[in-house]
């Protein structure tokens, strides 16, 4: 694909993707105008006949729904009358909402007060109009269309002297308690915490009525929060029986029938390196030295698609559950363990089911030749990162590569042991490769986040009894680097042939451009430690944000930058409209890597098999939307994660309530700032009011709080130091006592 082709499909996905919103924006600019298609698309830059259609399509379903008027032929116009809008509803932890719709460029203010009943990310239907003073919108919430949620975890508060009670919500985003009459109790008493349900929410009535569903025990408990933590953002923590018989009762036997329809791989040289705490071993490499100088590397994934199969019970619950889940002490599955850990996983001395990617690349790791298909396979090794991280840094490519003695101290068996000299020297060729390919990504435009990772030692009753960082080293980042080949092959060999799209139906993983607006936002931030960014181009944004990470990589002020950085980025999703994936300067990209705990996977594969069969192009539409389905969940999981780290944090403070510890403060807001401890990434608040040397002001312009009287400055980055006042592991909050100097 020419260097002009990709900037057109590119622009063209990103319009496509946000035509709505667009068409507003330009039809609002003067409501008395009217446009045709050709100014439309002549002010959004689409000069393409694809471009056009879809705009012609999008102005014909707006007018049919009344949301812009046709006013002569070919000839439209905002349709000024429209007073009703259909969006979602987004509530603030002050109780406060605004109103999103594609009908409106702007997200809409609504106070508390006009909510309507209405919860977070309910769908709604809102009357909007204007204030008196000036030309913003407010709206006021009429319907609710469909609930978002009706679950919440939160504590039980039983009056003392009747028999109902108030479940009291853990998430700061559920504004009213809900109501439990006696009846509804379900075996709680007054402190449980527990799973409620709406039930109801009467008119005259300030709180929803409700049952108990579940009581998960007591609030501080470990298990209790863990499992709360789970149940608060819909994530299951067990499978239910039928599906574990139907896991157990598969055919797991290899036979030869089914090995004579693959590739038998199982003679090449094939290892997996993974967490050393890991179970489930998805993916592994291969590598054989050819007579010409070149390598095959094949990347082999657990064949997870022979054993799920479509319209079961098992296949049921991997896809409503889309994603595993890695909280702090533990993993959620997202197939059963028999599954997981046992029959799909490519554990070390066992033959398996597996779908592969193989490249003969060559000395510059070019691509030579690809391959894509079932094969079996055989591990010959596993190792840890650490582990193949040790060869990495101890052994060297030579003639005469020697059997490598894997220290005690690094060896996940507990004893020393020998390294065969092949494995190292595939080791070793394997990360000389792998930092060809990233250089060469990175050159291309790639973004390079390569965060610490907070990470917990924890005792036998899994309290934390320690913290530490983890940074990615060459060995995770040879795996990242197959990874991300496979990926990224598998999606151009169904995507694009002979120079152009094929409009084949498939699940592609995308990353749109970040936003305008998000990153004038983080220039401002970093100014203020002396960073700067360039984003006249694609190129100089990316480039600059690059050296940003570089430069603050190991700074007190690290984890504060690459977080706001982190956020002027789109999110990646799931979806069968490709336009590229952003961050990794990539036309075309997929998951195939990781089917064990990832359901797009799995659908990846099924897909590529139906093309390798030479099965013609499925509807789009069902698998649009369990690509929408995929990435909530994935965005859920990836809440949970979150909050158990949080937890854990709180948990690990709360033995450290007498110690002064070094921070940075990483946010300030009108009722406080929030302080990172330096030494364990433990963020807290603290509170304005807290503050007695002076009465404090924030200055919104300078990202501080200013002292009235002594015009002392706390500023965002400013370092300072704290002791913790209040832990609140239900909440997941940690307020800290500013130590004034």
């Amino acid at each position: 694909m020419t260097k002009k082709k990709k900037k057109i499909y590119k622009k063209k996905g990103n319009i496509v993707k946000d035509l709505t919103r667009n068409i507003f924006k330009i039809l609002n600019e003067d409501s008395e105008k009217t446009y045709n298609y050709k100014q439309i698309a002549a002010k959004l830059k689409i000069s393409d006949t694809d471009g056009k259609t879809q705009i012609i399509k999008k102005l014909a379903e707006l007018t049919a729904t009344k949301q812009i008027k046709e006013v002569a032929r070919g000839k439209f116009q905002v349709n000024i009358d429209k007073k009703y809008a259909i969006g979602t509803l987004d509530v603030t932890s002050t109780g406060n909402g605004y109103f999103v719709s594609d009908d409106y460029e702007d997200d809409i203010f609504i106070p508390n007060i006009n909510l309507g009943k209405g919860l977070h990310n309910d769908t709604v239907k809102a009357y909007v109009y204007k204030k008196r003073s000036g030309k913003k919108y407010e709206a006021d919430v009429v319907e609710i269309i469909e609930r978002a949620k009706t679950e919440f975890v939160g504590v039980l508060q039983k009056n003392k002297n009747k028999n109902f009670g108030f479940v009291v919500p853990d998430n700061n985003k559920m504004y009213a308690d809900i109501f439990i009459s006696e009846s509804k109790l379900n075996g709680a008493v007054d402190g449980d915490k527990v799973q409620a349900k709406i039930l109801d929410w009467p008119k005259n009535s300030k709180n929803p009525f409700g049952k108990i569903t579940t009581v998960l025990g007591k609030p501080g408990d470990h298990n209790t929060e863990m499992h709360s933590i789970l149940l608060e953002y819909d994530l299951p923590y067990e499978f239910e029986p039928e599906v574990e018989k139907e896991a157990e009762n598969l055919p797991i036997e290899i036979t030869n029938k089914e090995i004579s329809k693959r590739r038998d791989m199982r003679k090449d040289l094939t290892f997996t390196i993974d967490p050393k705490d890991a179970k489930d071993f998805d993916d592994a490499l291969s590598f054989t030295k050819l007579e010409n100088g070149n390598y095959e590397i094949g990347i082999h994934i657990a064949d997870v698609s022979h054993y799920l199969q479509p319209k079961t019970i098992l296949d049921d619950e991997a896809y409503k559950r889309a994603t595993s889940v890695y909280l702090v002490d533990r993993v959620v599955p997202m197939l059963p363990e028999m599954l997981s850990n046992g029959v799909c996983s490519l554990r070390p001395n066992e033959e398996k089911l597996t779908f592969s990617a193989v490249f003969e690349l060559n000395k510059k790791a070019q691509i030579v030749n690809e391959w894509f298909g079932r094969t079996v396979t055989y591990s010959d090794q596993r190792f840890a990162y650490e582990e193949a991280q040790s060869i990495i840094e101890n052994c060297k490519l030579s003639d005469d590569i020697q059997p490598y003695t894997m220290p005690l101290e690094t060896s996940i068996i507990d004893k020393e042991y020998e390294v065969t000299p092949e494995i190292v020297e595939a080791t070793l060729q394997l990360d000389e490769l792998a930092k060809i390919l990233r250089k060469k990504r990175m050159k291309e435009g790639a973004i390079s986040f390569d965060r610490v990772e907070v990470k917990f030692n924890l005792d036998e009753e899994a309290n934390p009894v320690g913290v530490f960082f983890k940074e990615s080293q060459d060995a995770n980042k040879l795996i990242e680097e197959f990874m991300l080949l496979a990926n990224r092959k598998v999606a151009e060999y169904i995507g694009f042939s002979k120079g152009k799209a094929t409009n084949k139906t498939f699940i592609y993983r995308v990353h749109d451009e970040p936003d305008v607006e998000k990153l004038a936002s983080l220039q401002n931030m970093i100014s203020k430690f002396g960073y700067k960014i360039n984003t006249d181009t694609k190129e100089s944004t990316s480039d600059s944000l690059n050296k940003l990470l570089s430069d603050v990589h190991g700074k007190a002020e690290s984890n504060m930058i690459e977080t706001l950085t982190i956020r002027t980025m789109s999110k990646a999703v799931y979806t069968t409209q490709n336009i590229g994936h952003y961050g990794l300067a990539f036309d075309y990209y997929s998951h195939f890597t990781s089917p064990i705990r990832r359901y797009p996977d799995v659908m990846t594969h099924r897909l590529l098999q139906h093309y390798l069969d030479g099965g013609d192009s499925p509807k789009a539409d069902k698998y649009e939307e369990k690509c929408k389905h995929s990435s909530n969940r994935e965005e859920l999981a990836s809440k949970a994660e979150r909050s158990s780290i949080k937890y854990m944090q709180v948990k690990y403070m709360q033995d450290h309530k007498d110690e002064i510890f070094d921070g940075v403060i990483t946010g300030v807001t009108e009722w406080g700032i929030y302080v990172e401890i330096k030494s364990n990434k433990c963020e807290g608040m603290v509170r304005i009011r807290d503050i007695k040397s002076d009465y404090y002001i924030f200055d919104e312009k300078q990202y501080a709080i200013v002292g009235q009287s002594t015009k002392n400055l706390y500023q965002l980055g400013d370092d300072v130091k704290v002791k913790v006042k209040h832990t609140d592991l239900e909440r997941k909050h940690l307020d800290f006592t500013l130590i004034e100097e």
